[in-house]
């Protein structure tokens, strides 16, 4: 697979739209349907039929007639030849797929563009709140066609921030008084949330997948925010292993104060 391969990113990025707009809808068909679903690998994450059938129905769509780029899914066996192309698709067909198979509202079909380890493009769908995120970089992110933009300002007082309860639980011990935000159960609609400012903050647990984050990563940052790990470090995507640990989205403002308490001894374990 060649490494110095040029893609038309505008082109790319509108054909990544079509093919998540259109697995949004196959998705949706199948919600709260009779469907099979079992669990996968040492965690026991949850599949279901309708995760496989979105997954065939983007890689048909977005790697047809284009053996430049590479492919890289959470539902998909993973080929390593990755590692040598200078783009890769990551895709996460169903995120959320608990939510997904209880019948839950707060599912989304994602999927990015990667160019040499960062998001160059990508789409959220949400299709049970018809709500479609779209960026490419150096050109903003939207919302169902309307900018958005991260919640400015660096205070930590009465911010609404999003995180797995662990989490949650050791910063009140030591931030101001906070909102805590309800559970959002796709990651990557959480972060979304960060990205239109309907969340001040949003941490990812230490157990993350780049088909979780790549989507909702270039949207934070199209919104005027950031997305890194604690040490303040941004993501690096198609890596061997493409798990990573605990990250913090914010504006940029609020990020930085963010990342200055989480210097605080007492979060040094996170």
């Amino acid at each position: 697979m060649p490494v110095t391969e040029v893609v038309d990113l505008d082109q790319q990025a509108a054909r990544l739209a079509e093919a998540v707009r259109e697995a949004g809808a196959l998705a949706r068909s199948m919600f709260k349907t009779p469907l099979k679903n079992w669990t996968k690998g040492e965690a026991l994450s949850p599949v279901s039929d309708a995760d496989i059938a979105v997954d065939v129905l983007l890689r048909e769509r977005l790697t047809a007639n284009n053996d430049s780029i590479a492919w890289l899914s959470e539902e998909s066996v993973d080929d390593l030849a990755r590692l040598d192309a200078r783009f890769v698709w990551i895709v996460d067909p169903i995120d959320g797929t608990r939510a997904y198979i209880a019948g839950l509202p707060d599912w989304a079909v994602s999927a990015a563009l990667v160019e040499n380890g960062r998001p160059v493009a990508g789409c959220l769908y949400a299709p049970v709140s018809d709500e479609f995120f779209f960026a490419v970089a150096g050109q903003g992110a939207t919302r169902n066609g309307a900018a958005i933009a991260a919640a400015p300002g660096a205070a930590l007082a009465q911010a609404r921030i999003a995180a797995p309860r662990r989490l949650l639980d050791r910063l009140q011990a030591i931030a101001p008084p906070f909102s805590v935000m309800p559970r959002t159960h796709s990651l990557a609609l959480r972060l979304a949330r960060v990205a239109e400012g309907t969340f001040d903050a949003g941490i990812a647990g230490g157990n993350s997948h780049d088909w979780d984050l790549a989507a909702a990563d270039l949207l934070v940052h199209e919104a005027g925010g950031a997305l890194t790990s604690f040490a303040g470090v941004a993501v690096t995507y198609n890596r061997p292993v493409p798990r990573h640990g605990t990250l913090v989205a914010a504006g940029r403002e609020r990020h930085a104060a963010l990342l200055e308490l989480f210097r605080d001894e007492r979060l040094a374990s996170l």
